[in-house]
């Protein structure tokens, strides 16, 4: 990914500048990140064209390098959902959020499609099922490596109907979301990447975590 470490070097400093600035910051306690490193084991993710790169290896080089920086700052506690190359469930990396009382969830995942000329980054947050089903539905069909997943997911089983169920559900943490997304969205037009903006889509793995969360698309 093109100024990948420029990147990284800025959503770092925009978290430690969260976690002085009365976002969520306790003297009492540290200001806990997850990042997650989206994929990995038996779910390769997205799989490059030509170089037939995996997107759970780039997704992991990326996390790791982000939560290095990020272990650097004052303050801030860095946990991870994965370190190395294994499948974590789709809830249990929001679950591991939520045990761990995060301040903030990332979830870093590279994009794909079909046409090979898209280009550009995305922060999404979590929002409406209508909005961008298809990347919402290719993230989200890692649930279908779990045996038991219709019982896991209470029904949802990635189709387009089960997808209705997430616009009866609001997200208290919207907005914050929303305004961190915008500024990861702004620092990638700083750098020069071509940025797609920020979205909302019925991620699965938003949809459970109880803090403000983002998904970001490095790039294809």
């Amino acid at each position: 990914m093109k100024n990948s470490f420029g990147f990284l070097r800025f959503l770092c400093l925009t978290v430690a500048f969260l976690c002085f600035s009365g976002y969520a910051y306790s003297s009492d306690k540290p200001f806990v990140v997850v990042i997650d490193a989206g994929h990995g084991g038996k779910d390769a993710g997205a799989i490059g064209y030509t170089l037939k790169l995996q997107e759970k290896s780039v997704n992991l080089k990326t996390a790791l390098k982000l939560g290095a920086l990020l272990e650097k700052e004052p303050g801030v506690k860095v946990i991870y959902t994965r370190k190395k190359d294994v499948f974590i469930p789709l809830d249990d990396r929001a679950q591991i959020a939520n045990r761990a009382k995060a301040d903030l969830f990332i979830s870093i995942h590279t994009n794909a499609a079909e046409n090979r000329s898209a280009k550009g980054t995305e922060t999404f947050t979590v929002g409406s099922s209508s909005a961008n089903l298809e990347v919402a539905m290719r993230e989200n069909s890692v649930i279908l490596y779990e045996s038991d997943y219709k019982t896991k997911y209470k029904g949802f089983d990635n189709s387009s109907e089960s997808y209705i169920m997430f616009d009866y559900i609001q997200s208290k943490y919207i907005e914050q979301s929303v305004g961190f997304a915008s500024t990861i969205e702004k620092q990638f037009s700083d750098m020069k990447r071509s940025s797609r903006g920020v979205k909302q889509a019925g991620f699965w793995v938003l949809k459970q975590t109880s803090m403000p969360a983002v998904l970001v698309e490095l790039g294809y």
